[in-house]
């Protein structure tokens, strides 16, 4: 039997949506809300499964276990814990992450 995860979004997260939209709003209203409707979807598919995905690499080398999850040139960035799946943030694929970025994982990851 396959263990079902409830799936939840930070408020850190809902914003890296929200700003995500307006960007691709900004030319094109449909991709935008397009978009929101795949990242939900996405976002829903962790349910099931979710440490199929990656450690994030620069979170591995600080003994951290956050996942990712690629979404075009975006990340998910979730953690699991128990049945529950934390959506942390959603990023685009070529930021750099720092320690201070980690760190503020750490203070308003919940």
């Amino acid at each position: 039997m396959t263990t079902t995860f409830q799936v939840e979004v930070s408020r850190e997260a809902e914003n890296d949506v929200r700003e995500i939209h307006n960007y691709i709003a900004r030319d094109k209203k449909n991709a935008a809300a397009n978009w929101v409707r795949k990242f939900q979807r996405k976002a829903q598919s962790l349910s099931y499964l979710p440490m199929r995905y990656e450690v994030v690499p620069e979170a591995d080398s600080i003994n951290r276990p956050w996942r990712h999850l690629g979404f075009g040139p975006y990340r998910i960035i979730y953690r699991v814990d128990g049945n529950r799946v934390r959506i942390l943030r959603v990023i685009h694929g070529a930021r750099l992450l720092d320690q201070e970025f980690f760190e503020r994982l750490d203070r308003h990851g919940d």
